[in-house]
């Protein structure tokens, strides 16, 4: 897996995108307390759900690598001239 640059920032806007896609479709309605590992977790299994990106191998279904796959999902989404793209 090679991380990709700005991994971080793009997990932080994956997360908020994420939460407003889930919510406005009604599938969840997260809290401030919940942990940062549950809306990770949560968003990618409905984000694989919907079909919008690709299961991991069975294997291989770790934080680590949730996180790395919505941070590719949000950079796919984001327009060329995004900050966080650069």
């Amino acid at each position: 897996m090679k991380k990709l640059k700005n991994e971080k920032g793009l997990l932080k806007e994956a997360l908020r995108v994420g939460m407003i896609y889930a919510e406005k479709r009604g599938a969840a309605k997260f809290d401030p307390t919940d942990s940062h590992h549950l809306k990770i977790e949560y968003i990618y299994r409905l984000l694989v759900h919907d079909k919008q990106i690709q299961a991991l191998a069975k294997g291989q279904v770790d934080e680590p690598n949730m996180r790395h796959k919505l941070a590719i999902w949000i950079s796919k989404l984001l327009p060329e001239e995004h900050p966080l793209k650069k």
